[in-house]
């Protein structure tokens, strides 16, 4: 865990620290979510950890500082930042085809669009690159977002990454030969990139992905309760997760109605106990894109190495310069999000956001009505964990709870607000 400081003594004012308290107290006495916690770190040092409510309420265990849960798609930046430690080895270039190095992908043909039948197609213009995987601009998307014929073919093929029957290998060939929504490097379009860059980690460093995040990250971060499974020492810390008590789930997040739906959800429903779940067996593919579970110290851990330029404790991941280069905006003209396709939905909002290598990248705050600083990169989970980094700020923040879908409340604005107004110096 890194150092924990009076607040003050990091420009902070732990009177105002407080409204973050009782804003956490009051996700769980609404029954808005079972536990959670924050972390918020400043000049290096932990200025605020907090942890209320439980873990899992069915058998009263408390969510502690030290829970570990589901953070799905923050394994994003990680496998992203595995993936740039193997660029730094040369490896890679960032503009290389990935057919280069998975040859099913030269013929995946392109999805016509609009009314057209899956097997409407025509062509890829131009190749995947690997640097359309980091930026979620491939073409891929994903089966739970139920917006068209292609996710539809998805979910028929059982693209699933965080599975025990096949590898990631061939999962990913699978993948191959379903037809992109959009052309490569034309549309902004959230979905299963950071699982085909998994494997692309895979195929550089010739280790299993779960094998050079424990040898390359993990062990040097002292990240020591991040893996795609629950340790067998850590399952008494496990979280359970939950639902809103109307059934909006995940299955839901493509859809218009989503957001017409916001009353009466108050209430939780049990997704899976903390008992008994998958995450206590080892999966046969490593989902880069969603598959760890972890502790909010761990992730904090791995908050502070980039902050620090790409060190931490001595134990150097990556080199300031790349750093920088994974946060800066990747998408064409410095565009926003908003401006690369229509949005359905992704773990930001999308006006004034950009798109680095693995994170979203704030730049606009005016233009994305959040308080925040220009050049701010954060990222979520789909059960409603969260992160961001503030450079300017020296400030990073940590978000845990298990409640999914992320989208189900406004958390995530409503926490920056209460930390920025915290901060007095």
């Amino acid at each position: 865990m890194l150092e924990k400081v009076n607040p003050s003594t990091v420009g902070m004012c732990e009177d105002r620290l407080e409204r973050v308290t009782q804003w956490l107290e009051e996700q769980v006495s609404s029954e808005r979510l079972a536990g959670a916690s924050v972390m918020i770190s400043r000049q290096g040092k932990i200025s605020y950890l907090q942890a209320t409510g439980f873990a899992d309420k069915e058998v009263a265990k408390p969510f502690n500082e030290d829970s570990v849960v589901r953070i799905y798609s923050m394994s994003k930046p990680i496998t992203s930042v595995a993936a740039m430690m193997l660029y730094e080895q040369g490896y890679f270039q960032l503009d290389d085809p990935i057919a280069k190095y998975i040859p099913e992908f030269a013929n995946t043909p392109v999805w016509q669009g609009g009314d057209a039948s899956v097997s409407q197609t025509v062509a890829q213009a131009s190749p995947i690159l690997v640097k359309h995987l980091m930026s979620h601009t491939s073409g891929l998307t994903y089966g739970f977002m139920q917006s068209n014929v292609v996710d539809a073919e998805y979910r028929k093929e059982k693209i699933e990454f965080i599975n025990f029957d096949d590898s990631l290998a061939e999962i990913v060939t699978r993948l191959a030969k379903i037809p992109l929504i959009s052309q490569p490097g034309s549309q902004w379009n959230y979905s299963v990139s950071t699982d085909v860059l998994g494997r692309l980690v895979e195929i550089w460093s010739g280790m299993r992905l779960a094998d050079f995040f424990q040898q390359r990250i993990f062990i040097p971060l002292q990240m020591h309760d991040t893996a795609f499974q629950v340790k067998a020492e850590n399952r008494d810390r496990f979280s359970a997760l939950y639902g809103p008590a109307n059934g909006v789930d995940m299955s839901s997040v493509g859809k218009a109605a989503l957001n017409d739906k916001k009353e009466n959800r108050l209430g939780l429903t049990l997704q899976e106990g903390s008992s008994k779940s998958r995450y206590f067996n080892a999966p046969k593919s490593d989902s880069g894109g969603g598959g760890l579970v972890g502790s909010i110290g761990d992730y904090g851990r791995f908050c502070q190495m980039l902050l620090n330029g790409g060190v931490l404790d001595g134990s150097r991941l990556l080199s300031p310069t790349t750093v920088r280069f994974m946060s800066a905006n990747q998408l064409p003209n410095d565009c926003d999000m908003a401006a690369m396709g229509q949005p359905v939905w992704s773990e930001t909002s999308y006006d004034g956001i950009g798109f680095g290598l693995g994170f979203a990248v704030v730049l606009d705050p005016p233009k994305a009505s959040i308080i925040t600083s220009k050049g701010e990169y954060h990222w979520g989970g789909a059960a409603s964990t969260f992160f961001w980094i503030d450079p300017v700020e020296d400030l990073f923040v940590v978000f845990f709870t298990q409640l999914i879908p992320s989208s189900t409340y406004p958390i995530r604005r409503e926490l920056r607000a209460r930390v920025y107004q915290a901060l007095v110096e």
